[in-house]
């Protein structure tokens, strides 16, 4: 093939592979990738259609919402309401799980997604994308309520997202490595262009929003002090950091040339329990890290074994080159271990 394998025939092929699969999931699959279609060419028209900047209204997190998230969300519900392989569906963009309406026939699979992860930077051009995790929906369940999308991430199916760049990148992990496509215009096909990436053990490069430095745990604080510091720091080696305040686009660079990614809890109200969705971003992101190679945490935990307790949980999320989100890990049983020491209840008890 001159131009290399459609996602069409990869997925098609990927079936094969399953004798009792019945092509559900494939279609599904399909669906999700001509949603992202349509998206991609709405972000690209941008200006020229008049879908840039504030909707005027906010979502269920209390965010502004851009005209483009209404309309990726919208895109997205319309695409895969009617395709009969979804029980339900739930998005960062609305409140509650959304029903499949009683006119569809319904499938045995769950979706959450992020319409537009990034949409803060439409009006500057900056990489953004569509994020989307599906899950089983539990047997002898029609009609999907809250606690049936509250699954831990090892439990996804599959996860994937859309990168709408200067190229549009489809990246997708069904649990057997992590393969990347980009969208051929010519004849409206993602094109493998990215087979079973591997994200390098180790790395030089971290992104992290540095202007919140001082509302940080002593971990991170650490962490950061000794990458800062360089060659003649601890570390005896410079690093270099990135922040583009879009997960799509940071977690597509650390696949295609390795990295770490960080947005931890913090001492902020509205961050303590860490700022990015569990179901939406934090899981789905976590499983195509952790299929190339990687590993992600929360600093204590790692982030595909937390069970959701609500369909918005917040988590704080730090993912990437194995040898550092170790190394990080470490440092927040340290510096616990030595708060706890330090705790007077402690001496009190002692």
């Amino acid at each position: 093939m001159r131009k290399g394998m459609t996602f069409t025939r990869f997925i098609i092929e990927e079936q094969r592979r399953i004798p009792e699969s019945t092509g559900e999931f494939t279609l599904l699959l399909s669906a999700i990738v001509t949603a992202c279609k349509e998206i991609s060419d709405d972000v690209n028209r941008g200006q020229l259609i008049n879908v840039l900047g504030s909707a005027e209204t906010e979502n269920v997190q209390g965010e502004t919402q851009k005209k483009l998230d209404i309309i990726s969300n919208d895109i997205m519900l319309r695409a895969l309401e009617w395709s009969g392989h979804l029980a339900g569906m739930a998005s960062e963009e609305m409140e509650e799980v959304y029903p499949i309406p009683s006119k569809y026939p319904t499938g045995k699979y769950l979706l959450v997604f992020d319409p537009l992860d990034g949409s803060s930077n439409t009006e500057v051009n900056v990489s953004i994308g569509t994020i989307f995790s599906i899950l089983r929906c539990p047997e002898n369940i029609s009609a999907p309520r809250e606690e049936h999308f509250l699954q831990p991430g090892v439990r996804q199916v599959c996860a994937g997202y859309v990168l709408y760049g200067p190229a549009t990148n489809l990246v997708l992990t069904t649990g057997q490595g992590v393969n990347g496509f980009t969208l051929d215009q010519d004849i409206g096909e993602f094109i493998l262009t990215h087979p079973k990436l591997k994200i390098p053990e180790s790395t030089s490069e971290f992104a992290i929003n540095m202007s919140n430095q001082r509302h940080w745990e002593p971990a991170v604080k650490r962490y950061i002090d000794e990458v800062v510091a360089g060659s003649d720091g601890p570390r005896g080696r410079d690093f270099n950091t990135r922040w583009v305040a879009s997960m799509v686009a940071e977690v597509h660079r650390i696949l295609m040339r390795g990295g770490i990614f960080m947005y931890p809890r913090d001492n902020r109200e509205n961050v303590k329990e860490g700022r990015l969705r569990l179901l939406y971003e934090a899981n789905p992101m976590s499983f195509i890290i952790e299929q190339a190679g990687g590993a992600s945490t929360t600093g204590r935990e790692r982030v595909m074994g937390v069970c959701p307790d609500k369909l918005h949980q917040r988590i704080p999320v730090m993912l990437g080159a194995k040898e550092e989100i170790g190394r990080i890990d470490r440092y927040h049983t340290e510096m616990d271990k030595e708060i706890e020491s330090e705790s007077p209840f402690r001496q009190e008890a002692n």
